[in-house]
């Protein structure tokens, strides 16, 4: 499949490949509705983000793309695990110092014991919205097949065509595993494997 540059070439890509040119005074819904799946199911090297999150009596506000933490640092850079929100409250009650534990309740990080410090937050962010204005992101780069399938997906299942919707299911699945593959790749193809137990 050759690239598809942007936001209008992937209008047009996805009409001819659904077989439905009429598509264009819906798209930005159909495109939105993609892009809301694929949010919900896909985390890739490409969606991970880190920032400092600043606590205020140790609770912060998560960032506004925020979909799921990888990892979190105290400000000794020091990981800090994740805990129910009971257990968080239970185990760390009117208790201040060092955090050592973290929950999430809605956009809201809460870590305990409590503190007024930055903490690091290593997280996976929404892919970035394709628009007329902002008409292209890392994953039309990266994986321009995820979205083109993605899209004739929503548009069969807009048309009430339940046969194409059904297949360019199956293809946007098999592209999605492709890109998870090679973000694997990615990451550990270098990797050494370690092998546990004790050393004679």
């Amino acid at each position: 499949m050759s690239a598809i540059a942007d936001y209008a070439a992937l209008l047009i890509d996805a009409g001819e490949y659904s077989g439905y040119a009429d598509i264009s005074h819906v798209f930005p819904r159909l495109l939105g509705l993609a892009e809301l799946k694929l949010n919900r199911g896909l985390r890739v090297a490409g969606m991970e983000k880190t920032t400092m999150v600043t606590l205020t009596e140790g609770d912060g506000t998560l960032p506004t793309d925020f979909l799921e933490a990888r990892e979190v640092k105290n400000a000794n850079g020091i990981p800090i695990r994740a805990v129910s929100l009971e257990q968080l409250t239970s185990s760390y009650m009117d208790r201040s110092g060092t955090p050592a534990g973290y929950a999430i309740v809605g956009s809201t990080i809460k870590v305990r014991p409590t503190a007024d410090q930055d903490i690091g937050l290593t997280y996976y962010g929404k892919i970035p919205a394709l628009t007329v204005t902002a008409p292209t992101n890392w994953l039309l780069e990266k994986a321009p097949d995820v979205y083109l399938y993605s899209l004739v997906n929503e548009i069969a299942i807009w048309k009430g065509d339940i046969d194409r919707a059904t297949a360019a299911q199956q293809l946007m699945l098999l592209a999605i595993n492709g890109l998870k593959i090679e973000d694997e790749r990615s990451r550990w193809g270098n990797a050494q494997l370690v092998v546990g137990g004790v050393t004679p």
